[in-house]
C-alpha cells in the first residue's frame, strides 16, 4: 500500500498547489505537507483521511467545509486520483474521507499473493550499493554477573528490531557490548589468584562452578577487607598495562561468563556479535585529546568533563559529563563516546555505520542524551547519520512491584524461560489429555518449547516498550487474548485449511478472483496494512505496533472464517477466498519470524 500511499499523496500535494496555495502562503505549505493524508482512523472513515482543509481555515481565516468542497472539486479533475478513488466524502467541519476502488485493492492484493515479502518494499530497491549500515547495541551483559529478567528486555526488543531492518533490506551489525572491563576485575582476578595460586600455570584448565557466587564473596571481601582492596586496585593497574598473568585471567573470567551467555542466547534463538567495552579501550585516550583539541572538555575539581546544554541539577547548575575521572581512570561515558566515534568512523577502522540504536533500560536516558550531545558537538555523528536511544521500562511481578524471587533475589532469566515451557508443558498435556489425543515426546518437547519461549518473548513485544509491564504467566500462555498461542493456534488452523486444499503457488489463479462479502473486504483492507505497520516501526523504534497489528490481523480473520463459507460456492468464490487463506498464512509467519518467534505445524 505505500505505493498507493505515495501516489495519493502526490497528487492531493499537486491539486492542492493547483487550486488552494497562493505562492505567498507556500513556504507555510512546506511545514504542513508532511501528514496530508493519514490512514482512516476508523473503518467507517474509509482508506484514508487528509484533514488540510482544517489547517488551511486558520491560515486564511476561512470555513473549512467550503474550503473541503473547492479542494474535492480540484481533486476530482485529477485523472490519478480518479483511477485510484471510488470516493471522496467530506466529514465534520471539513474532514475528507478517501476510499479506494476495490479494482485497486484488489491488484495490490494479487501482488501481495506473488511477492515472498507480502508487500513490504526493500528499503534500497534492489540497488546494494545504496544499501545502509546500522547498528542496533542490545542485551549486554556484564562479565561475572548472570544474566536476570532485567536483560530480557534489551534482548528481545534488540533482536526484532534488527530483524525487522535485515527484512527490510539494510545491512545490520548486532552488537553485545559486554561489560567486560573495568574496575571490578581487579577484585575478581585477585579473588582468582589467591584461590588458584597453585593451579594459574595451566590457567586454562581452572573451572569456576558457579561464577556469580565467586563475584559475591569477592566483592565481600573487597567491601570488607583492606589488605584485598589494596591488591586489587593494583591488580587493575596490571590488567590495563597487559601483564600477561593478569590478562590471562581476565579472558578465563570473561570465557566461563560468555558460555552461560551463550546457552540463554541458544534457547532464545538470538544471533549477537560480542563486542565488549576492552575492545575501545585502545581509542580512550583520542577522546580526551579530540575534546580537548575542540575546546569541550573542563576541569572541574580534579576530573575532566563537558558541561552539557540544557541537562541541570537540582540547583539548575549545568551538569557534567565525566570522561576522565581524578584519579586518571575512565568511565562508561567515555568508553560510550569511543565506540560511537568507532562505529560512525567511516575509515577502514570504522564501521561506517549510518544510524546506531541502543537499546537500554529507561534509566540510562540521561547518560545517553548526554552522550549524544557531546558527540554530536565534538562532529563525530555524520550529517547524513543518526542516532536512536531505545529505552523500555521495568519488567514486574502481577503485585506492580519489580519482578523478583519470593527470597526477593533477582530472577535469573534462564530459571523465568524454563519455567515458561514447563508451564506451557503442563497446559498441553492438559489440552491433549481432554481431546483424547496422543502425541509423541518430541512433539510435546518441540511444542512446548516453542509456546513457552515464544510466549514470553511476545508478552515483552506486545507492550509499549517505555512503559513497565506485568509478568504473568497465566496471561502470556493463554489461547486467548493478544498472547502468541493465540497467534500460533491461529496460524495452524490457517495452515491446515491451505494444506488441506493444496494452496501452492502453482495452485493458485489470480486471474479471475473477486470478492463481495463485507469480511472479505476487510481482511483485504487488513493485509494490506501490513507494510505501512513494518516501515512505521523502521522509523519510531516500536515493535508493539507490528504485536497489536498481527492481534487485529488475527481476529479478523477468525472472524472471516467463522461467517464466511471458504470451501463452499462456485470455484472463483473458493479460490478467492484460499487466496486470502493464504496470504495471512505468509503474513502470520513472516511477522511471528520478525518478532523471534518460531511457528507449528500443530499444537
Amino acid at each position: 500500500m505505500q505505493v498507493i500511499f505515495k501516489e495519493l499523496t502526490k497528487s492531493f500535494e499537486e491539486s492542492l498547489l493547483e487550486s488552494l496555495i497562493k505562492n505567498e502562503k507556500k513556504e507555510e505549505f512546506e511545514k504542513i505537507r508532511k501528514n496530508l493524508i493519514n490512514q482512516a482512523s476508523k473503518e467507517e472513515y474509509g482508506d484514508y483521511q487528509c484533514n488540510i482543509c482544517l489547517v488551511l481555515s486558520k491560515i486564511y481565516k476561512s470555513n473549512p467545509r467550503e474550503i473541503a468542497i473547492t479542494f474535492i472539486e480540484t481533486l476530482k479533475e485529477n485523472k490519478k486520483i480518479s483511477n485510484l478513488c471510488e470516493d471522496l466524502e467530506i466529514a465534520g467541519p471539513g474532514f475528507i474521507n478517501i476510499k479506494l476502488k476495490n479494482k485497486v485493492l484488489i491488484e495490490e492484493i494479487k501482488s501481495n499473493i506473488k511477492c515472498p515479502r507480502a508487500g513490504v518494499p526493500l528499503s534500497h530497491k534492489n540497488n546494494s550499493h545504496s544499501q545502509k549500515k546500522v547498528i542496533v547495541d542490545f542485551s549486554s551483559p556484564n562479565i561475572a554477573k548472570e544474566m536476570h529478567v532485567g536483560h530480557l528486555r534489551s534482548t528481545i526488543i534488540g533482536d526484532s528490531i534488527s530483524k525487522i531492518f535485515e527484512f527490510r533490506g539494510y545491512i545490520v551489525l548486532r552488537l553485545n557490548h559486554i561489560g567486560d572491563w573495568g574496575t571490578q576485575f581487579g577484585m575478581l582476578i585477585t579473588q582468582l589468584k589467591d584461590l588458584y595460586s597453585s593451579d594459574l600455570k595451566e590457567i586454562d584448565r581452572i573451572k569456576i562452578s558457579d561464577l556469580v557466587e565467586f563475584y559475591k564473596a569477592s566483592k565481600k571481601r573487597f567491601d570488607n577487607e583492606i589488605e584485598f582492596q589494596k591488591r586489587s586496585r593494583e591488580e587493575v593497574v596490571q590488567l590495563q598495562s597487559g601483564v600477561k598473568k593478569s590478562i590471562e585471567a581476565w579472558k578465563l573470567l570473561c570465557n566461563q561468563s560468555r558460555k552461560e551467555f551463550d546457552q540463554i542466547y541458544k534457547t532464545l534463538n538470538i544471533k549477537i556479535k560480542e563486542r565488549g567495552e576492552s575492545f575501545y579501550n585502545p581509542f580512550l585516550k583520542s577522546i580526551i585529546e579530540d575534546l580537548n583539541d575542540k575546546r569541550l572538555l573542563v576541569e572541574d575539581q580534579g576530573a575532566k568533563c563537558v558541561f552539557l546544554d540544557g541537562m541541570t541539577n537540582k540547583e539548575g547548575n549545568p551538569l557534567p559529563l565525566i570522561i576522565q575521572k581524578k584519579d586518571g581512570g575512565f568511565n562508561y561515558a567515555t568508553t560510550d563516546l569511543a565506540a560511537l566515534r568507532y562505529r560512525f568512523n567511516k575509515e577502514p577502522n570504522g564501521d561506517n555505520a549510518a544510524r546506531i540504536i541502543y537499546v537500554t533500560d529507561h534509566g540510562q536516558s540521561n547518560h545517553f542524551a548526554g552522550v549524544f550531545q557531546v558527540a554530536k558537538r565534538a562532529n563525530w555523528i555524520p550529517k547524513d547519520c543518526e542516532v536512536n536511544h531505545v529505552p523500555f521500562g521495568l519488567v514486574q511481578g502481577i503485585d506492580g512491584k519489580k519482578l523478583k524471587t519470593r527470597e526477593g533475589d533477582t530472577i535469573k532469566l534462564k530459571d523465568l524461560l524454563s519455567e515458561s515451557v514447563k508451564r506451557a508443558k503442563e497446559d498441553l498435556l492438559k489440552r491433549l489429555e481432554i481431546e483424547s489425543r496422543f502425541e509423541n515426546d518430541d512433539f510435546i518437547l518441540n511444542t512446548s518449547k516453542v509456546i513457552g519461549i515464544g510466549a514470553v518473548k511476545y508478552a515483552d513485544l506486545s507492550q509499549n516498550r517505555i512503559t513497565n509491564y506485568q509478568f504473568s504467566f497465566e496471561k502470556m500462555l493463554s489461547l486467548n487474548g493478544n498472547t502468541a498461542p493465540y497467534l500460533l493456534y491461529t496460524l495452524v488452523r490457517i495452515s491446515g485449511i491451505n494444506r488441506k486444499n493444496n494452496m501452492t503457488k502453482e495452485a493458485i489463479n489470480l486471474e479471475s478472483i473477486s470478492y463481495s462479502h463485507d469480511l472479505e473486504w476487510k481482511l483485504i483492507r487488513k493485509l494490506l496494512n501490513f507494510d505501512e505497520v513494518i516501515i512505521s516501526i523502521e522509523k519510531d523504534l516500536m515493535p508493539n505496533r507490528l504485536c497489536n497489528y498481527l492481534f487485529e490481523l488475527c481476529k479478523t480473520f477468525n472472524r472471516f472464517y467463522d461467517q464466511v463459507p471458504i470451501l463452499k460456492g462456485e470455484m472463483i468464490t473458493k479460490i478467492s477466498r484460499l487466496t486470502l487463506c493464504a496470504l495471512t498464512e505468509k503474513t502470520l509467519k513472516l511477522s511471528l519470524e520478525l518478532l523471534g518467534i518460531e511457528t507449528l505445524e500443530r499444537m
